[in-house]
């Protein structure tokens, strides 16, 4: 597969993830609305409120360069940047949102269809070039953005669902990705530490800590494993993004459980 075909089919992802979120979105009651979610401060509004501000920038509309005064869950320029797009749409209305981030993501759509991105290391657009990103940093972030959004206001709604999408399992790929980072830095285990991670629907990923202290990718030359865990990918998704405690025996544990308490405290990887 060539880098424009990999990036086509990320860009197909996103653009899936956006229509399903879109469509809960459309069977939110409007009590609902005010419905607290799993991320500090925010309720679904204001989830809503976020994707539409950040699909609005990739369409070339400007920053709402609004005051968000002392908020304690926005962090750091960054969130305080992201807040920014959440209080300027506070008072709008649902259906006033659904459609910005519809029209927002068409245009988008369009444009990367007329002219596919074909190179992954080129800075992606506008803030986000501006902070560091490639261009397939920028394509794998975003359908993972969006269906943690769609799951975060499902969890607020009691409305499990969609948990096999394209974007379900794009986006435990991609932050399985970060187990070596969370083993050797996070948990700080020692060298020779090896981490099997079974997540359901996955293939198992194995972590090790070299002996330099830096994490890697594990292979059957690394021997045994110190611990084993296991669990269902909607449990991962929690854990790895930082949203709430798993319910009792949702993890699997074989081997260390004390490193084994150590990784899953420090697996979150997402703001």
């Amino acid at each position: 597969m060539t880098d424009q075909e990999s990036m086509s089919g990320l860009v197909a992802v996103w653009w899936k993830a956006v229509d399903s979120f879109t469509r809960l979105l459309e069977h939110v009651g409007e009590e609902q609305w005010r419905a607290p979610t799993d991320l500090p401060g925010w309720d679904v509004h204001a989830v809503a409120a976020h994707t539409a501000h950040l699909e609005a920038l990739l369409a070339g509309r400007p920053h709402d360069d609004v005051e968000v005064g002392e908020v304690a869950h926005a962090r750091g320029a960054m969130g305080r940047f992201t807040e920014q797009g959440v209080v300027a749409r506070h008072g709008q209305a649902p259906d006033d949102l659904i459609a910005e981030i519809r029209e927002a993501a068409t245009a988008r759509h369009t444009q990367l269809l007329a002219d596919p991105p074909t190179d992954p290391d080129a800075p992606a657009p506008g803030l986000f070039g501006a902070i560091g990103w490639s261009t397939l940093t920028l394509l794998r972030n975003r359908p993972l953005d969006v269906w943690m959004h769609e799951q975060d206001v499902r969890r607020a709604l009691d409305l499990r669902g969609n948990l096999d999408s394209a974007a379900a399992v794009h986006t435990a790929d991609y932050l399985l990705e970060s187990l070596p980072m969370v083993l050797a830095k996070r948990a700080a285990a020692p060298a020779g530490t090896v981490l099997r991670l079974e997540v359901d629907g996955h293939a198992p990923v194995t972590a090790v800590v070299g002996d330099d202290g830096r994490g890697r990718r594990g292979t059957e030359a690394d021997g045994a494993p110190t611990v084993v865990l296991g669990t269902d990918r909607e449990t991962f998704v929690l854990l790895a993004g930082g949203r709430r405690t798993p319910a009792a025996g949702a993890v699997r544990v074989d081997g260390d459980a004390d490193l084994a308490s150590r990784v899953l405290g420090a697996m979150a990887v997402t703001p």
